[in-house]
């Protein structure tokens, strides 16, 4: 066979296997043309609450808007796809592809993110507390958050003690059974109760069966998951709360998005948190108590500035704590500690 044959054959190879390749690309809708990415998005709350209605629905409208429909998101709220609890390695893993969760479900995988909980530090509103959060982990970045690719971190804001019984001074508190997560559990501790662990879902029932006698959160949940049903008193403890929610998305569900479309993802991000996310707790804040007053006859309780500066006394502790364990874990807690002080001050003069 001549070395001209193979060279023919060779060639005729080669541009009948082009032709072949141009054929299925062809059929697959083209190498240039973008495939649709479809995101599964996992969350806790009910389907009628503002996690969903609002939050949610808002950030799925504008990026499925922003990238022209290429990108579209298909919600499974109230647990249906991960509970509160497995959303965040649910999301690392990929079992949904967009989380929102709370970080304080799973204690200890983010230690330096706990110094936008810890009590003591004073936040006005979800708006500050929110803006802290977001700006503070941006400026830190933390290797704990690495392993998904955050969209926005949005915040409570300050939270209250919500009882079976009155709780007008620390003495009342002592042994009371208090529903709490992360921090929270903590501080409970150094005021003398005894916080049992649960997520907001599991606590009605808790609290109507006595199984515990309170609940340290922020007042949206005496309407969102109905609280004010099954306790009678709240107890106003600006000092002691805030819990921050992540929506958060697995590297790999971001690594298919095309890089134009995850420019667009991201302005809508800070869009969403601007205009939705930062106030989400604020207005659901003002609701609960209103409902909470007028509809369930919930009692207030005002501690005095004397009670106030006990109860502050009390956890203050758990700043130096913080920075001490942050120290053996090597990791920048005192620098941490005083950015979240710096930017509270900052942002409770913007949003009074």
């Amino acid at each position: 066979m001549s070395r001209k044959f193979i060279l023919l054959t060779s060639v005729f190879v080669i541009i009948a296997l082009i032709f072949s390749l141009s054929g299925c690309t062809s059929e697959n809708g083209g190498a240039g043309e973008e495939q649709p990415v479809n995101l599964t998005l996992a969350h806790f709350w009910p389907a009628n609450h503002p996690a969903e209605t609002e939050l949610v629905e808002s950030w799925k409208e504008a990026v499925e808007e922003a990238t022209d429909g290429q990108v579209t998101v298909t919600s499974y709220p109230g647990e249906t796809l991960l509970g509160g609890a497995e959303i965040y390695d649910g999301v690392v893993n990929g079992v949904a592809d967009v989380g929102l969760s709370v970080f304080s479900y799973t204690r200890g995988r983010f230690p330096l993110l706990e110094v936008f909980e810890l009590p003591y530090i004073v936040y006005n509103n979800s708006k500050v507390a929110s803006k802290v959060a977001w700006e503070g982990i941006k400026e830190l970045n933390p290797q704990e958050v690495q392993d998904t690719k955050l969209m926005m971190v949005l915040a409570t804001g300050p939270g209250d003690l919500f009882t079976r019984q009155p709780v007008d001074t620390l003495e009342d508190l002592q042994g009371m059974e208090i529903r709490a997560t992360g921090l929270s559990a903590r501080t409970l501790e150094m005021l003398g109760a005894i916080p049992v662990g649960m997520p907001q879902s599991d606590a009605y029932e808790a609290l109507s069966r006595g199984v515990v006698e309170g609940n340290l959160s922020p007042l949206e949940v005496l309407q969102g998951w109905r609280h004010a049903e099954v306790t009678e008193y709240l107890t106003y403890t600006p000092f002691l709360y805030n819990t921050l929610f992540f929506l958060t998305m697995n590297k790999e569900a971001w690594d298919s998005i095309p890089p134009h479309h995850q420019e667009a993802i991201e302005e809508v991000n800070e869009r969403i948190h601007q205009e939705v996310a930062m106030g989400l707790w604020d207005k659901q804040n003002e609701e609960a108590l209103e409902f909470a007053l007028e509809e369930t006859g919930q009692e207030e309780i005002e501690l005095s500035q004397e009670e106030v500066e006990i109860w502050k006394e009390k956890v203050r502790p758990i700043l130096d704590e913080y920075v001490d364990e942050m120290e053996q874990k090597g990791l920048p807690g005192e620098e941490a500690l005083e950015m979240v002080k710096e930017l509270a001050d900052k942002y409770n003069e913007i949003y009074p």
